[in-house]
Parts: structure tokens; sequence; C-alpha cells
């Protein structure tokens, strides 16, 4: 398997480092994590529900998103991921998928053998407290989206994700239009905010025409992100995007 381009496993280490203090040795045990790239097409699935995992999967780019699915098999979407994440890096201690990841486009992901995980946090332990803390941001967003499909009106829904996804991929906040690439379809938004697919396409005519958001196959523009946010009830702390330096806690001593 050997190592990988030290470029796919960066975008991984930027956002570990963004909420946790990892020494100059710790960094690079992540950049010398061993994987193996692979193009996957859209609508397929990358970990498949109750799959017996060995290694996660790292997003190198395109979008990802976790399914939870009825004993009919209907799904709904429960988490969009993008280049950087890696959504399954729970399964390191539960190697049992209790839900599914599918592409939502054309997707580049990496998969990390599990053994590397576990004998890079043994031999580093704030490499675990790091993942720790990353797992911890996914369960606040999971939280929010609960919030967003049980108390949200179907405009405040649509807002607050596309505010979210915004702020995930460094667009926003920000002053001014602010755009952003989203390759979704109508089906796929409708799916994570438990709409059905006319819904969506009225609420996003309802957004455009009051110049909140336009949103593209391809990408989303949004001329006033302040009067959008507040639409959405959206209020980016849940993310931890923006973690100072002083709030980067350690447990772990350096050494």
């Amino acid at each position: 398997m050997g190592n990988v381009n030290k470029a796919d496993l960066q975008p991984f280490l930027d956002r570990l480092t963004s909420r946790s203090v990892l020494t100059e040795d710790e960094q690079q045990a992540i950049l010398e994590l061993p994987g193996r790239r692979e193009l996957v097409q859209s609508h397929r699935d990358i970990v498949a529900l109750g799959e017996q995992a060995d290694h996660v999967c790292l997003i190198v780019a395109g979008l990802v998103a976790r399914f939870g699915e009825d004993s009919d098999g209907k799904r709904q979407i429960t988490a969009i991921y993008i280049a950087g994440d890696m959504p399954d890096l729970q399964s390191v201690v539960q190697p049992v998928g209790s839900s599914a990841l599918q592409a939502l486009s054309m997707a580049t992901i990496l998969t990390v053998p599990h053994a590397a995980l576990r004998a890079a946090a043994a031999r580093y332990p704030a490499l675990a407290e790091a993942f720790w803390r990353d797992c911890m941001v996914d369960a606040d967003i999971f939280a929010q989206w609960v919030v967003n499909v049980g108390r949200r009106d179907a405009r405040e829904r649509v807002a607050h994700l596309l505010c979210e996804m915004g702020t995930r991929l460094g667009a926003g906040p920000a002053a001014g239009e602010v755009v952003f690439p989203f390759a979704v379809t109508q089906a796929q938004l409708a799916d994570a905010t438990a709409l059905t697919g006319v819904h969506v396409n009225r609420t996003l005519q309802s957004l455009r025409r009051a110049r909140l958001a336009d949103v593209s196959r391809q990408a989303v523009r949004i001329p006033n992100w302040n009067a959008l946010a507040a639409v959405g009830d959206f209020d980016p702390g849940y993310l931890h995007a923006n973690v100072r330096p002083d709030q980067r806690l350690r447990m772990v001593e350096t050494v």
C-alpha cells in the first residue's frame, strides 16, 4: 500500500490542527499515514450499511453523504462531507457501520487502514485526543441537523444548510457576495432537509426571488450572507471553525 502524496493528507491535518495542538512529530505522523487512492462514481456506496470495515475513508475531492435507512430500504441523508473530512473516523473503535456512505458527486477518497491510525494514536496519545475532538465536532453537526429537520420550516432548513456548507467550505461568514461550489441536485437537497423535491424547488425559487441565495447545479451564490444566516437561524459556533490558538486544548503533555 505504501505512503501516499502528503498533499492528500494535508487538509485532514489542517482540520485537526485548527482545533488541537500537535507537535511537529505528531503532524508528521499524520502526513506519513499509508493509504490507497480511489475514484468513486457518483451515487455509489463507499461503505455499506452493516459493513465490517478495516479502514477509514478520507475525502480528497468531491462530496460524500451519510445515509440512514429504514427497513424498506428508504434512505435519508444525515450528513454531508467535503474534502479534508474523514467521515468514518469512529469506525476505528466501532468497525461495523450503522449507516452508509455514498458519493453524491464524483469523488476521490483515500482509504487509510485502521491499524495505521491505531498505531499512530498509540505512539502519540495527543493524536488520539485530536481524533476524539474531531468526532465530537461531527456529533455537534449531527445534533444541529436534527434540530434543522425537526424544528425549522422549509425556508429555514435550506438557508441553514447553505450557510453551514458555505462555512465549512471556507466561504463564509463574509461581507458582500459569497460564492462557493456545491454540486448537489435538488433531490439530494430534499434528502438532506427531509423535504420533497417539489418543496425544495419552491423554496429555492423563493430564496432566489428574495435575493437571499441562488443555487445552481454546481455552485451557490449568496448576495448577503447575514440576511441568509438570519433566515436560517444560523450560528456557526457548533462547527468550531474558528477556534483561537489559546482555545486549542491539549490534555497530553508535550515531551
